[in-house]
């Protein structure tokens, strides 16, 4: 059930070269996205989208606020147990619920505390695109990381840029030969969110700007910089929620693997830049 498009096309194109048989290929489907019939594992708690990955390419994952810490569980367990060699992956976990996921899955787990964020089972097979994340300033780190950590799980190369901020544009002046080595930037920010517009002017790769919830009164919990993200002069320049790194990470990672064929296995334990555990 956790069998996605691309595996789905990997397994056909075998069929067709003759070197996957087509019962082969049929205990697999059968197993896998042919499971269930209807694509909803119903849990008493939650119904769980078991064919997400087929159409979209992208697994279920867990939204963990506002959820009892034994229900994250059960969800990790079941998304984890699918056939299909993704990982399963929860965003907005309480440390409470981190550590619980910490002590369940202790020889898969990969967690960021800072993002709030943690992944169990296999680690993902990278597919060869580049997301760079850059942040305004230290207090946008919670958001970036979270940005860092699903677009790395999502099968993206993610490297973290801080505190390049429009306050000292020379900071940012001096990381440019960065920035164009990028497929996709991630500019989270909050205050006055300006940095997305001057980044947008500066590189011909797609710009996804978060504005994050900080600042002084008028900053209004991050409106100010959502209305000046989405008032935006600079081309190319596409506006996420509030505080939404997931949502940033999950767009920059499907405008960036189309046509991308994942790199070899030897390579996705290199691929990671969120360190695991801190």
């Amino acid at each position: 059930m956790s069998v996605d498009r691309e595996q789905v096309r990997e397994l056909l194109r075998r069929v067709s070269e003759g070197t996957s048989g087509v019962e082969e290929a049929l205990g697999t489907l059968t197993a896998g996205p042919l499971a269930g019939g209807d694509g909803v594992l119903d849990l008493g708690f939650a119904r769980l989208d078991t064919h997400r990955a087929l159409r979209t390419g992208d697994p279920e994952v867990v939204y963990g606020a506002g959820k009892h810490t034994e229900h994250v569980l059960t969800l990790l367990r079941e998304l984890a147990a699918r056939p299909g060699g993704r990982g399963a992956l929860a965003t907005r976990l309480s440390d409470e619920a981190l550590d619980a996921v910490a002590a369940a899955f202790p020889d898969t787990v990969r967690a960021d505390r800072e993002a709030r964020c943690a992944a169990v089972g296999p680690a993902p097979r990278p597919h060869g695109a580049r997301v760079l994340v850059l942040t305004a300033g230290t207090t946008d780190e919670p958001v970036a990381r979270e940005v860092a950590f699903v677009a790395t799980e999502f099968g993206c190369t993610t490297e973290l840029v801080r505190d390049v901020g429009v306050a000292g544009l020379h900071r940012l002046l001096a990381v440019r030969d960065r920035l164009e080595t990028a497929d996709c930037l991630v500019v989270v920010a909050g205050m006055d969110g300006a940095l997305p517009s001057v980044v947008s002017g500066l590189v011909s790769a797609p710009v996804v700007a978060v504005p994050t919830s900080v600042g002084y009164g008028a900053a209004f919990g991050g409106l100010a910089a959502l209305l000046t993200m989405l008032n935006s002069c600079g081309p190319g320049v596409v506006v996420c929620n509030i505080d939404n790194g997931f949502g940033a990470a999950v767009a920059a990672a499907r405008m960036t693997r189309r046509g991308r064929a994942p790199v070899r296995d030897r390579d996705a334990d290199t691929a990671r830049a969120v360190p695991v555990g801190s």
